[in-house]
């Protein structure tokens, strides 16, 4: 299991990342304060809250706001949200879920989904967004990591900013949800995962590997729900 502990180093380097920043953007942590039954959870709030702290001021307040809801206390926001495992991390009013602890090479796609928000740059071409304007079936991508997979982080961004896409621009029909593996290893063993990382659509596995915006879309259109 990864532990947090960053160095000053990382922490200033963490602080220049997040200098790019323009707008306000809301992390909603869910956790447990059984830290022996989740150990990820304390680890994972540590996290958020460095990367909450490190965040440069839009106006007055820190560009990232960070919201708590623990499962003994916040039972009402566990419904509403429908969070069923903790720790899980839910950005863009619940378009885009982190299941488990965005750990090790992790994180750097974590950041940079975050300071893709704060500054609106999907980074995806006008043909795709435009394609993912117009769809019209409901689409949940999984995309199934591990904190050491050099790949995983790169596969995880482009999952999330075709959620962005179609929350900002579309219906908002498309999620992205990242599943940390080890953490929750029945997810992993229900689609039978060995390498990562592997991508799945509406419940069938699309990708084992890094796939092409192109190819992502062109599956997304195959497999949406009507």
């Amino acid at each position: 299991m990864f532990k947090v502990d960053l160095t000053e180093s990382d922490i200033e380097a963490l602080k220049e990342a997040l200098k790019e920043m323009k707008n306000t953007i809301t992390i909603k942590l869910f956790t447990s304060n059984d830290r022996i039954g989740c150990f990820a959870c304390g680890e994972t709030e540590k996290l958020v809250r460095t990367i909450r702290d490190s965040s440069p001021l839009v106006g007055n307040e820190k560009a990232i706001e960070l919201e708590i809801y623990e499962v003994s206390r916040d039972r009402d926001a566990f419904k509403m949200y429908e969070i069923d495992r903790v720790p899980t991390i839910i950005l863009l009013d619940d378009a885009i879920a982190y299941i488990g602890m965005p750990a090790g090479e992790e994180i750097k796609g974590f950041i940079e989904t975050i300071i893709r928000l704060s500054t609106n740059d999907h980074g995806l071409s006008p043909k795709t967004v435009e394609e993912i304007v117009q769809l019209r079936g409901r689409v949940s991508i999984e995309v199934v990591v591990t904190p050491l997979c050099p790949y995983c982080p790169y596969a995880v961004l482009l999952a999330n900013m075709f959620a962005y896409a179609s929350k900002i621009y579309g219906n908002g029909n498309v999620k992205s949800v990242i599943i940390e593996a080890y953490e929750n290893p029945d997810i992993a063993d229900k689609y039978t995962i060995s390498t990562v990382p592997t991508i799945v659509i509406n419940g069938r596995v699309a990708f084992v590997g890094l796939p092409y915006e192109e190819q992502l879309l062109n599956a997304i259109k195959k497999l949406a729900l009507q």
